[in-house]
């Protein structure tokens, strides 16, 4: 029992929206997405040899982690990617249906301000979440400077 009340404890008000939690930050509308650590949503492939690598963009056929986040963190729930000149890596933020997460990922389609992605356990769950416009609420700002571990901002392009 305590493990439950602990484990909901830490997820937080999941269900209620953002006026229902009564969270103090800034309120802004973003569109929801959900990911998995999937070959669907994570765009890796396996070689010949059966190691998981990438399957597109700058890192094509380099040796992919799976589940490890553009930050280096282990993908698990409440990992957030985002568009890192507008939410640096640490941004906290609390999206109601989901809760409590945090930026440690970006993604390639997940562009501009009002762009998120949750981190799901499975691609059922992500599939499920769909795409969904929330008011969420940005509860702190990561000390780094958002956009400092964008490749945009250093070659110009992603």
């Amino acid at each position: 029992m305590l493990r439950v009340l602990l484990f909901i404890a830490l997820l937080g008000p999941c269900g209620l929206s953002a006026e229902e939690a009564g969270l103090e930050g800034r309120r802004l509308m973003i569109e929801v997405t959900a990911y998995c650590s999937c070959q669907k949503c994570c765009g890796w492939q396996r070689n010949w040899l059966g190691q998981p690598i990438f399957s597109s963009g700058r890192n094509k056929g380099k040796r992919k982690l799976i589940g490890q986040t553009a930050s280096g963190h282990q993908a698990r729930r409440g990992t957030l990617a985002a568009d890192t000149e507008y939410y640096a890596f640490g941004t906290r933020l609390f999206i109601p249906g989901y809760g409590y997460g945090v930026v440690h990922d970006r993604g390639g389609a997940i562009i501009g301000p009002q762009r998120l992605d949750l981190f799901m356990h499975s691609h059922a769950a992500a599939t499920k979440w769909g795409r969904q416009w929330v008011e969420a609420i940005v509860l702190g700002e990561s000390v780094a400077q958002a956009g400092a571990d964008s490749p945009r901002t250093a070659t110009g392009n992603q």
